[in-house]
């Protein structure tokens, strides 16, 4: 009984197209044992048959009447539904030029004739080997590259998942800190917002872009929301005084910023998320130190204050300047750059002051917003 199985798969069938009956006699009787061997006298029987059987290979003539190798060979290589069977030239024509244009053409090899009962089997073998190598490679690229796919969208929706989680706890936070701190009335999301507008123009130009470059901007607003997250430990009594501050009660206020880093940093060590909540820290640790060194609670100067509290600190004065509050009136939005400008390169990095400048009417679209 004939073996069906080759390699893991059904017989493979051949097409032999030759017009020499001898031919085509002999390459059945060396192959049939192995393969489905359908044997066709011109290439145009052979396109008929096209349309009904798809070989695993055919063995193709090349001088033959009406339709030769070459011209048959065209016309496979410009149907899709053929384009892929690999196709062995047989000729008695050996020379240079002629295999250089098969193989341009496509072909995958070259038999002589009158061919050799073994080198025609171990030709063809050797060929069909390699496609079904191919193929099951291909098939185990597809099914890997399926199972990536698979994976790549699992981490994504976990990424998203963390990411509502992440906002959803900062909102918390500081949803809390406002409930808390009466008079300030959605600061939080405002300066949210303003460092929205200075970030995207930094970006814009490459303004401090070695810094900025990897930061992810939405997680980066979404940390700043936590700058003033410190003042959860202020009384209420301080943080909600509508007189004037005394001097002791202005120390404490500027409590918050060291008292921020203390909960962030235990956030931290609890939870090991590094890059949001170290970038959270800076925000609430750095935003009122200034660029003289005037500023706290470190006192530092110029660029040795971290990027995330200079920036900061130009929306968070912008906010309190055009803000009301129970001891000042809010100044306008005009006013307001004035002051930020007249701070430039003593309370604000003068870099980021010409960013502010640029897109502070935006500032003022959200400050009418309140």
């Amino acid at each position: 009984m004939k073996n069906y199985l080759r390699w893991g798969e059904l017989m493979k069938t051949i097409f032999v197209v030759d017009d020499n009956t001898i031919n085509l006699l002999t390459a059945k009787e060396v192959l049939s044992d192995q393969y489905k061997v359908i044997t066709l006298l011109s290439a145009s029987i052979m396109f008929e048959f096209l349309d009904n059987v798809i070989p695993d290979l055919i063995l193709l003539d090349i001088m033959m009447p009406e339709l030769d190798g070459f011209g048959a060979l065209k016309r496979l290589r410009a149907d899709k539904r053929y384009a892929k069977i690999p196709v062995i030239f047989l000729t008695s024509k050996s020379d240079a030029d002629t295999e250089a244009l098969g193989f341009e053409m496509g072909v995958v090899d070259f038999i002589s004739k009158p061919f050799s009962g073994p080198v025609l089997l171990n030709r063809i073998k050797a060929h069909l080997h390699m496609e079904s190598i191919i193929h099951i490679r291909t098939e185990q690229l597809q099914q890997k590259t399926e199972l990536l796919t698979q994976q790549t969208e699992i981490l994504t929706q976990r990424t998203e998942q963390l990411l509502r989680l992440q906002n959803s706890m900062t909102s918390v936070l500081a949803n809390m800190v406002e409930q808390r701190d009466k008079l300030t009335g959605n600061h939080i999301e405002r300066t949210a917002a303003y460092l929205n507008f200075l970030l995207a123009i930094m970006y814009d130009k490459e303004i401090y872009f070695d810094e900025i470059k990897d930061w992810n901007v939405e997680l980066t607003v979404s940390a700043a929301r936590l700058h003033d997250l410190g003042k959860i430990v202020v009384s209420d009594s301080i943080l909600n005084k509508r007189e004037k501050l005394t001097e002791d009660e202005f120390n404490i206020i500027k409590t918050h910023t060291s008292e921020g880093e203390k909960i962030i940093d235990g956030i931290i060590r609890e939870t090991g998320d590094e890059d949001f909540l170290y970038s959270a820290k800076l925000f609430a640790g750095y935003h009122h130190e200034k660029w003289d060194g005037t500023g706290y609670p470190r006192g530092l100067k110029g660029l040795d204050i971290p990027l995330q509290g200079r920036v900061m600190a130009i929306a968070d004065v912008y906010d309190a300047l055009v803000s009301e509050r129970p001891y000042k009136k809010a100044f306008t939005h005009d006013e307001a750059v004035e002051i930020i400008k007249t701070g430039r390169g003593t309370q604000f990095d003068p870099i980021i002051v010409d960013v502010f400048i640029e897109v502070s009417d935006l500032f003022r679209e959200v400050a009418l917003c309140r």
